[in-house]
């Protein structure tokens, strides 16, 4: 496996693992907590990229996608002669084939989905394999490989579940295509979920129009006999699965959502937090009403996710609503989405995944919802490749604006030509005085140190490690 500890080739090769095959890996570095996974796993951990480790008796090569086509290991796998994978078609191969697919897509909210949908059919008794691009607090890891039973009692049993997140991104470089292409298509009965097509990864598509057309594309991709369950409010996503789609379409929404012509069969009303903290909601179901649910992640975008994974479970999958219910009552959320790292001090500080404008908003609003008192500290890095460029602007100027606080970290790249970068001085402009574009992470270390007080929220919003600054911060604040 080249490029083995990125996260998702990781996790296969503990799932390749699992089912027999002795896998070795080569990457850069194998820095915890991957590193040690791998090799307590048995994966044989090969530091830095060479040719050598390209021999002719290897069965198959899992090439990442962050891998170039000139990385030495890429150009031996050429030569060798040894079938090459990218790692959504070794998982097509090898876990999906056999198995029933319920692909999460979706510009946000995919990673928390697929966590719920995985939980749903884990506690109603369905023994589901799972691929998570995150660590569901309540699951022992982002993936597994579930029930075989199939294939062990014969072609007449039922296949078992399959949760995949379906990333839009691309395979690897000689398959320049989204990876949930290779999810889909795999039986004749898919579900596909799609919570919403907001432009995004503008490095790979470069205007809305592309990237939309990659979601017609898997619409058009799932068999006629399969399921999609889509955001009937999200009106780019609606569009390009109602004018594509063969499969049946069950259609969602939040109350008091414009669906336009669309009747939503799934409904959630959204209800503020209660005093315990746990976000309720009451579910109807073709205008019928299956009474209140609540869960321990907040705010109305959780409300969707949790309405999109229960349609998918019980209509998709047959899980009963009130079983259903009650498992929902104990998921406990993902790590790094509104994840609570700690009190220190009594400031709470939580780390959040959260970078496009959209995840932002709805992030602050869900927390400034949960935590009334004290004030709401949004600290943000834009690391990505649309996070770091001038596309969504305009639309960073409002996506703070549940925060008391605003702080803007250092662009986490730079190599994105000066006309096209996002201008922090500008923006921190636009937000006004609450807002401030700071020189680096060590001065919002310091910042938050001298400023933050007992009963604050700080949030850090990154897609990367943040120069470490959530271990400085719970360090600075005390235990």
């Amino acid at each position: 496996m080249v490029g083995v500890s990125g996260t998702g080739m990781g996790a296969l090769a503990i799932l390749l693992r699992e089912i027999g095959y002795d896998v070795q890996g080569s990457d850069a570095s194998f820095d915890p907590p991957i590193g040690p996974a791998l090799e307590a796993a048995g994966v044989r951990c090969l530091r830095g990229f060479s040719a050598e480790h390209i021999t002719r008796d290897l069965d198959f090569i899992v090439v990442g996608n962050a891998i170039r086509r000139d990385n030495p290991e890429a150009l031996a796998t050429a030569e060798s002669g040894v079938r090459a994978l990218s790692m959504s078609g070794a998982l097509r191969e090898f876990f999906l084939t056999g198995r029933r697919p319920l692909v999460v897509a979706g510009t946000h909210g995919k990673t928390t989905t697929s966590a719920m949908c995985a939980w749903l059919l884990r506690n109603a008794e369905l023994e589901p394999g799972y691929f998570i691009g995150g660590l569901p607090k309540n699951l022992p890891s982002g993936a597994a490989v579930g029930s075989l039973r199939r294939k062990i009692v014969g072609s007449t049993a039922p296949p078992t579940p399959f949760v995949v997140e379906g990333d839009e991104y691309d395979a690897v470089y000689w398959h320049k295509q989204p990876k949930f292409f290779d999810y889909v298509g795999v039986g004749d009965d898919d579900v596909v979920i799609v919570t919403g097509v907001e432009h995004d990864h503008v490095d790979i598509y470069p205007d809305e129009k592309t990237y939309v057309a990659q979601f017609e594309e898997l619409a058009r991709k799932v068999p006629a006999s399969g399921l999609i369950v889509c955001d009937a409010s999200q009106r780019v996503a609606a569009r390009a699965i109602a004018e594509n789609a063969k499969a049946r379409v069950a259609f969602y929404a939040l109350e008091g959502d414009d669906t336009g012509d669309i009747t939503p069969t799934w409904l959630g009303a959204y209800a503020p937090i209660d005093l315990g903290g746990m976000q309720p909601f009451d579910l109807f179901v073709g205008g019928m009403a299956c009474g209140r649910f609540t869960m321990h992640t907040p705010g109305a975008h959780n409300v969707r996710n949790a309405v999109a994974a229960l349609c998918a479970c019980a209509d998709g999958f047959g899980v009963p609503v009130l079983r259903a219910r009650t498992a929902l009552a104990s998921f406990e959320g993902v790590r790094r989405r509104q994840d609570l790292l700690g009190t220190p001090g009594g400031i709470r500080v939580y780390d959040d995944f959260a970078h496009h404008p959209t995840a932002v908003h709805e992030t602050l609003a869900a927390l400034r919802a949960k935590h009334r008192d004290g004030r709401l500290w949004a600290v943000f890095e834009p690391r990505s490749a649309t996070a770091c460029r001038a596309l969504h602007q305009k639309a960073y100027a409002s996506a703070f604006g549940a925060a008391d606080r605003v702080l803007f970290a250092p662009l986490g790249r730079s190599n994105v030509p000066e006309g096209e970068r996002l201008d922090l001085e500008l923006l921190a402009q636009e937000i006004g005085e609450r807002a401030r574009a700071m020189p680096s992470i060590d001065s919002i270390l310091e910042l938050l140190g001298t400023e933050a007080r007992p009963g604050d929220t700080i949030v850090l919003l990154s897609n990367g490690a943040f120069g470490g600054l959530h271990r400085r911060l719970l360090g600075r604040f005390g235990p």
